[in-house]
């Protein structure tokens, strides 16, 4: 009888943890709009040592950080929010590098 009852204990934290698995993990290789705040991961986060754009949003009450990939469209953009903080929309596909939220852009927008 123990046994049944660790057993059930455990599939039943399993099932738990399963469902508090971030949202943003299924969103991996998909095309996604996002739309938060731009700033610069140097300069505004001070969490590099070089420029990087990063877009913060908030997705189902927590703020997820998405570090753009380096492109075009990132770079010509990071003019715009290297020295203070913008709210943007931006359109891309996002993965996971180094246990970071890598966004390949393909359109951003500022929000007016």
């Amino acid at each position: 009888m123990k046994k049944l009852a660790l057993l059930f204990t455990g599939v039943a934290a399993l099932m738990w943890f399963a469902a508090a698995t971030p949202s943003y993990a299924a969103d991996a290789g998909k095309e996604l709009t996002i739309t938060g705040e731009a700033k610069c991961a140097k300069c505004s986060l001070k969490e590099t040592d070089k420029c990087q754009t990063v877009i913060q949003a908030q997705k189902d009450g927590k703020t997820i950080t998405y570090y753009l990939a380096d492109n075009d469209v990132a770079k010509n953009f990071h003019e715009n929010v290297c020295k203070e903080a913008k709210k943007v929309t931006a359109t891309g596909t996002v993965k996971k590098v180094d246990g970071k939220n890598q966004f390949t852009v393909t359109k951003i927008d500022l929000v007016k």
